[in-house]
């Protein structure tokens, strides 16, 4: 067998092949549905789920209609530092992913995660420490409070139960108890039944039956996961993206970058604050705007601000806004200064659009003020430190003056509509077949695993399931990825690839 190794192999953009493309172009719908139904036939010697039918849909008819990507629900824990509350977030995570310090006002980088309990699917949001100094507490804990009232579709409040309610609690539950959102008390580091009293006395909160647990031992969170989850809906209400409507665009980018003067522009208004102190936005402000013929609903957000010293408890819950505004959007515009070097913000930003699988179109703003030396710089950085998104399409723009604004649109519209593409399962599967031929997977440990069938199980964005006898290396999904863009373009689109391996019928023990 040839060493393909090389070629699908390299993490770097790999030139594209004219003889491929035109293979797999030349397939006709007719052919495409014949190979599927061979490959679809073969699966019958495997091992199949209960979803999996349902995932294959039909072949050679009508493919089965596509599915809009759904918002999960969202879980917030929340609780004044110290409570437990990361090591709670670990124990449902059933992992050691947020970082447990007794010092408080500590920020993360990643402040959502995806969580699976039985068979539900849900969003986790740890909210994070806040400052506890006497001076912004009370504006820190408010902020704590609303971004999970906003944000969250259930609510999990830890108190210590040895402690009891402090008075920082009680400027949480004020705002909580007004909410329509579900809440639960969580009456932690209750190790053992001598300690339940604590938690009892937690009823005076008024936000109903608290329920002990011991996040550090796992004593109870069983309990109050089927509890919670009972009562989570099965899509995020706050996330939900309306069908129809006005396409939703979220402006993101680090502080100072030019966010709330494209919007202004946008608006032919002051519509938000503008200012030289970076920061100035801390909520989303939505505005509906007209651009190129069409109505847009843009949504300002705060900037990601670097770590900073202990960082502003402001700056961080503007960060969950940010986040926020990304779950509701359809598409996000990235904002880069082209003055100032390609940076590890702007690249953990866009890393950030590319997690929650929206569309994404990269602006360079104030390119008015760019000379020939930074420009030759600034294409070198491109290559450099955005070359995973080179797919993205690039618009050069000047936020304060108006500059090619105008050229958003045709961008916008590239992407959505790769957002929204499919590829019909006949089609899928010669590609998928010409791809195999050409470079089939090397042997791993005396074993070749095969890609038994293939189909896109859902659009928003574009979502490709395949049934393979062995794990696929992550290197080879990405050469897949690669030559699905060459073949079908998804401009302004990230591509995800999902794997079901499957055993030949009788293998099982």
């Amino acid at each position: 067998m040839p060493d393909n190794d090389q070629e699908w192999d390299q993490e770097s953009t790999i030139e594209p092949d004219p003889d491929f493309v035109e293979r797999v172009e030349a397939i006709d719908d007719e052919e495409g549905d014949r190979r599927a139904q061979a490959l679809l036939a073969g699966l019958d010697d495997y091992e199949l789920e209960e979803d999996d039918r349902e995932v294959i849909g039909g072949v050679g008819e009508e493919d089965s209609p596509l599915t809009y990507g759904k918002a999960l629900p969202v879980l917030a824990v929340v609780g004044r530092p110290n409570v437990g509350k990361s090591a709670l977030v670990n124990r449902i995570l059933g992992r050691r992913e947020a970082v447990v310090q007794d010092t408080p006002g500590v920020t993360r980088d990643r402040v959502t995660y995806k969580s699976l309990w039985n068979t539900t699917l849900f969003t986790l949001m740890d909210t994070g420490g806040w400052e506890p100094d006497a001076k912004g507490i009370a504006k820190s804990v408010a902020m704590q409070a609303e971004v999970a009232i906003d944000l969250a579709d259930a609510i999990l409040f830890v108190v210590d139960a040895t402690v009891g309610s402090t008075a920082t609690d009680e400027q949480v539950v004020k705002l909580l108890r007004q909410s329509n959102k579900t809440v639960v008390v969580v009456a932690n580091k209750v190790d053992d039944a001598r300690q339940e009293p604590g938690a009892t006395a937690l009823w005076n909160l008024g936000l109903g039956e608290p329920w002990p647990v011991s996040a550090l031992h796992g004593r109870g969170v069983a309990d109050l996961l089927d509890h919670v989850i009972a009562r989570l809906p099965s899509e995020s209400a706050a996330a939900k993206v309306e069908i129809g409507g006005p396409r939703r665009v979220a402006l993101l980018g680090r502080p100072n970058v030019g966010k709330s003067s494209l919007l202004n522009k946008a608006a032919g208004s002051e519509r938000v604050v503008v200012n030289e102190l970076a920061g100035t936005t801390r909520d989303p402000v939505d505005e509906m705007v007209e651009l190129g013929g069409k109505t847009w609903r843009f949504v300002d957000t705060a900037g990601i601000r670097r770590r900073v010293h202990m960082a502003q408890g402001a700056d961080f819950y503007a960060s969950l806004r940010t986040t926020a505004a990304l779950e509701k959007a359809e598409v996000a515009v990235v904002l880069l200064d082209v003055t100032e070097p390609v940076s590890e913000q702007d690249v953990r930003i866009i890393d950030l659009v590319l997690e929650s699988g929206r569309a994404l179109v990269l602006a360079f703003n104030k390119w008015d003020l760019l000379d020939e030396d930074r420009r030759r710089y600034l294409e070198r950085e491109i290559d450099k430190d955005l070359a995973h998104v080179a797919w993205a399409p690039r618009v050069n723009i000047s936020a304060t003056t108006g500059r090619h604004l105008e050229r958003l649109v045709p961008a916008l519209e590239v992407a959505l509509g790769s957002w929204d593409a499919r590829v019909a399962t006949g089609k899928f599967n010669a590609f998928l077949a010409e791809l195999v031929a050409a470079h089939p997977h090397p042997v791993r440990g005396g074993k070749q695993p095969r890609i038994l069938f293939g189909t896109q199980a859902s659009t928003r964005p574009p979502t490709f399931v395949l049934f393979t006898s062995g794990f696929l290396d992550p290197q080879y999904r990405r050469f897949i990825q690669r030559r699905l863009r060459e073949v079908y373009g998804f401009e302004g689109s990230p591509i995800a690839i999902n794997m079901r391996v499957r055993e030949r019928r009788g293998k099982k023990k």
